[in-house]
């Protein structure tokens, strides 16, 4: 994508803190001249995402929002937001829904970050979602992400588009995106992707830290054998 292209406008960033959405905040960066976060507390087992989404807005001087996302927790029974429910540590082959799908989750974010962007004239909103490694997320397809931009725009009359720079990267060449744009360290360190909240390397054993320990090794073993 041309580099000049948004450069004299303005995105808002879907960002929870974790691997994913800051390196899509650190390609928005580049990408365009002014750029705002939105984050959400819906009652997520690992709330300690939003402490390092907040952190990393404020040493970038990005202005960030958190809003209550508190009733999606309420009205959903899954393991992210009921600790009673194990996290499943079995990879999801995109078969079966896994037990951490909060439904709806990424359409109710997507909307209401639509709704804070055109209160602030930005009509770029900038999501991680990602099909390549959506592990059985229906909301993470791009055919979703399509229809809802579709969506937005006819209810609020308003031309957004959402971009979603990694949806056909695996983790390895998420990875390899943050390295580009300079910022491999301060992902792999100041990031939250742990479904048991654990920051960095994250716990080790459930799938989200399974996926990106896999992803950081194919890449670094890409890096060292050029």
């Amino acid at each position: 994508m041309n580099a000049e292209l948004f450069k004299n406008e303005s995105a808002l960033v879907v960002f929870s803190g974790g691997q994913d959405s800051t390196t899509c905040l650190f390609w928005a960066l580049e990408k365009f001249k002014s750029v705002v976060a939105v984050s959400f507390d819906y009652g997520q087992r690992h709330l300690h995402e939003l402490d390092c989404a907040r952190s990393i807005a404020a040493e970038y001087g990005v202005e960030h929002h958190v809003l209550d996302m508190s009733l999606l927790g309420q009205l959903t029974t899954n393991s992210l937001t009921r600790k009673e429910i194990a996290v499943d540590e079995a990879i999801p082959d995109g078969s079966t829904t896994p037990n951490s799908l909060v439904e709806g989750r990424n359409m109710l974010f997507l909307t209401f970050a639509a709704v804070l962007a055109k209160s602030k004239g930005i009509r770029h909103l900038v999501t991680g979602v990602c099909e390549t490694d959506f592990s059985g997320y229906p909301d993470c397809r791009d055919i979703f992400v399509k229809s809802l931009g579709v969506t937005l725009n006819l209810a609020m009359d308003y031309q957004f588009v959402i971009h979603t720079p990694l949806m056909w990267l695996d983790k390895s060449e998420t990875w390899e995106l943050a390295d580009k744009l300079g910022h491999l360290e301060d992902v792999r360190t100041k990031t939250l992707t742990c479904y048991n909240g654990i920051a960095g390397d994250g716990c080790g054993h459930c799938p989200a830290c399974t996926l990106r320990r896999r992803g950081y090794e194919q890449y670094m073993n890409r890096l060292n054998s050029k």
